[in-house]
């Protein structure tokens, strides 16, 4: 029986290894559990779902039954062994059952425990022996799984991971892209300000210019004329700004004077 729960438990996580889950993560192994009573479990494995759900997977099954099964000689020894068989796994339901996992406020699991059975044709046999085995077992919040059911249940707890973890990407993107666009919105704003800045330097340099070209007695006429009333200058300035400036002609300088 020893023997036999191990290598249960060793089928039980290759199918884990298999599914896409990712030990540690999630899903554990053998963790043990204190309830508020005080009274310690230690399930074989706990799969962990998104929202800090869990369900609990057994995988102590005797089949000791189940092989003398196969290996009574005699009809009297096989249909006793397929009785023992079945009455183990039923057993085994209400053993389960009594740990009410489903009740631990530390394990917020699914309202049903897993009950694996490590070898297909051993379920099957047992279901076609005790036809209210299934329905039973699932009154008592026990659903019994074969490995390829268990397989296919975790592929689906996979695919939940999977999605939660897309959904997850797609909170954190909606997320950046909020913070990206506050962050072009403050850009704006600052440039915004420096081209008002800049707008406020080119009017102050427009008036700084009005004042120099604009105007009788502007700056540059008063200095053009007084380099020709005979300054001496070694420079000169340039056309452009002498044709854009208001320049008195040298009578008018002289009438001025």
């Amino acid at each position: 029986s020893k023997t036999q729960g191990n290598w249960g438990e060793f089928i039980l996580e290759n199918i884990l290894e298999k599914s896409g889950l990712v030990k540690g993560r999630e899903y554990v192994v053998q963790e043990s559990i204190t309830a508020e009573s005080g009274r310690r479990f230690q399930p074989d494995v706990i799969i962990n779902l998104p929202e800090n759900k869990s369900i609990v997977i057994d995988s102590k099954v005797s089949l000791v039954a189940y092989e003398r099964f196969f290996s009574a000689e005699e009809d009297e020894e096989r249909k006793k062994a397929l009785q023992d068989h079945t009455m183990s796994i039923r057993a085994h339901v209400k053993n389960l059952s009594s740990k009410k996992y489903q009740d631990l406020d530390q394990l917020h699991t699914l309202d049903f425990v897993i009950m694996f059975v490590p070898i297909e044709s051993a379920l099957v046999l047992a279901l076609q022996h005790d036809d209210n085995l299934f329905t039973d077992a699932f009154e008592q919040r026990i659903l019994i799984l074969s490995p390829s059911i268990l397989l296919a249940s975790l592929k689906i707890f996979s695919s939940i991971w999977q999605q939660e973890k897309q959904n997850q990407n797609a909170f954190e993107i909606a997320k950046q892209s909020g913070a990206l666009y506050d962050k072009f919105v403050g850009f704006i704003q600052d440039l915004k300000l420096v081209g008002d800045r800049i707008d406020q330097t080119k009017g102050s340099y427009n008036d700084a210019w009005n004042k120099l070209k604009d105007g009788s007695g502007n700056l540059i006429g008063r200095v053009e004329k007084i380099k020709k009333l005979g300054a001496k200058a070694s420079k000169s300035l340039p056309p452009n700004v002498l044709n854009r400036a208001d320049i008195d002609d040298e009578s008018n300088l002289i009438d001025n004077e």
